[in-house]
């Protein structure tokens, strides 16, 4: 992400875009999560946006941006789901093979399914969202565990687009940056490799 920011010249536009923001004062961050909540209602895939909140908001706020706009999409979804269209979300989901296999896996294991499949990318990440509020998953327990599963992944997101950001408006490679990124993925990777055996336990 460093290199490809660097090649295409990204520095001018990310320095506007972060000037954009701040002239928005306060109303930036809640401009930006409401942005991200109707993404996601709308399946609108949330990376583009977790690694803009990284290269405008930085990684500390960004981090808190992302993980707030994705619980609350999330949330939003699931209640849609379970209370608002559920027939209709019902028929979008019932031709789906993998939601049908979830469906399954949740009857018998709700909140660590959750869990897992935050973690591990085997279902799309808007099917989950609208998925789960098909199943007898308590919505506060969806809702926990929904935000510490994706945890992991905003912060890697989210840090990498800032170390890119950085390197490019400032023209030096944050090295900070890079060994938190590290030790994220490093934590990431432990986390889903384990998810994946309780997954493949739970499916037997």
């Amino acid at each position: 992400m460093i290199i490809l920011a660097n090649a295409l010249g990204t520095g001018p536009w990310l320095a506007g875009l972060q000037e954009s923001i701040e002239n928005l004062g306060p109303w930036g961050p809640l401009v930006f999560v409401l942005i991200y909540v109707l993404a996601t209602t709308a399946a609108i895939p949330g990376t583009p946006l977790s690694l803009v909140a990284g290269a405008v908001f930085g990684s500390v706020l960004g981090v808190i941006l992302v993980s707030l706009a994705s619980t609350l999409g999330a949330a939003l979804c699931f209640l849609i789901a379970r209370y608002f269209a559920r027939d209709a979300t019902a028929l979008w989901l019932s031709r789906n093979e993998r939601f049908q296999q979830l469906d399954q896996l949740t009857e018998r294991q709700g909140a660590l399914i959750v869990a897992l499949t935050r973690l591990i990318p085997l279902f799309p990440f808007n099917l989950l969202n609208y998925g789960f509020g098909l199943t007898r998953v308590p919505f506060w327990t969806y809702v926990f565990v929904s935000w510490l599963g994706m945890l992991p992944g905003t912060l890697v997101y989210v840090v990498s687009a800032d170390a890119a950001g950085r390197s490019v408006t400032e023209g030096r490679i944050p090295w900070p940056l890079l060994i938190v990124l590290a030790a994220g993925l490093l934590v990431l990777g432990i986390l889903i490799r384990f998810a994946k055996h309780r997954l493949a336990a739970v499916e037997k």
